[in-house]
């Protein structure tokens, strides 16, 4: 039997890794994507080569509806629900806190932390439903304990809350054979950087990280595979850190 996993923010980053790594791994995906179908489907493509089974699941997490939307695909598609990388997040312009407004809060708040505590809610109950438990894990961030000071700290405190979601979550859910956990990503080669208006933000911070390199999506994938894996059966409640020592 195919467990089934779903990935929000699958088409790109760390997300797109992840699935792709997943399929060679014997996961069935579900595929969440706010905007870039284009993203998805080469994703769902690269899964499906490898013979997982995909269904795409647009919808932003920001919105309880879509959410809603979300897991009405996934549970059309499969008849089970094994897995969560809790993916989807946003960053912004970098900025200080004198500079923040309530909307960019908002925003950030609604995705990062909101969305993922829904998301988190509904494969829970699919998980209890089957009585066969399973495994969630968040993606947090290595600034949720270095503050991001003059850059991020809105996107440093999002993804503390994660941590210690993660952690209460966990704590609620292990007698039912659901574990819950974190990976905390340091700098990585992904897009995010020139989201946040930062395309040289690796270039920059590398020298601060002991072992003198960014992290690949794909190392990070590594770690949430093991994280979902059997090989992790008596971990729960706890983050890891991807981040080459910083």
């Amino acid at each position: 039997m195919r467990r089934v996993l779903l990935v929000t923010g699958a088409s790109a980053g760390i997300g797109a890794a992840t699935a792709r790594l997943a399929a060679t791994r014997g996961w069935d995906l579900a595929l969440n994507y706010r905007t870039d179908r284009a993203g998805a489907e080469a994703v769902a493509q690269e899964a499906e080569a490898c013979g997982a089974r995909t269904v795409l699941c647009p919808g932003d997490v920001a919105d309880p509806d879509q959410i809603a939307q979300i897991f009405g695909v996934l549970d059309a598609g499969f008849d089970r629900l094994d897995g969560l990388v809790n993916n989807a997040g946003i960053v912004d312009q970098t900025a200080r806190v004198t500079d923040l407004t309530h909307a960019r809060l908002r925003r950030m708040f609604d995705v990062n932390v909101i969305g993922a505590m829904l998301v988190a809610k509904e494969a829970v109950l699919r998980m209890q439903a089957q009585a066969e438990g399973g495994s969630i894990v968040n993606i947090s961030s290595a600034a949720a304990r270095l503050g991001s000071a003059n850059q991020f700290v809105d996107y440093a405190a999002s993804k503390a809350a994660i941590d210690t979601f993660t952690k209460g979550l966990a704590d609620e859910v292990a007698a039912e054979n659901i574990r819950v956990n974190a990976v905390r990503p340091g700098l990585i080669e992904t897009g995010i950087h020139a989201k946040g208006g930062e395309p040289d933000r690796l270039a920059r911070l590398v020298p601060n990280v002991p072992m003198k390199r960014a992290g690949s999506a794909e190392e990070v994938a590594r770690a949430i595979l093991y994280l979902l894996s059997g090989e992790a059966s008596y971990i729960t409640g706890t983050t890891l850190d991807v981040t080459g020592g910083r």
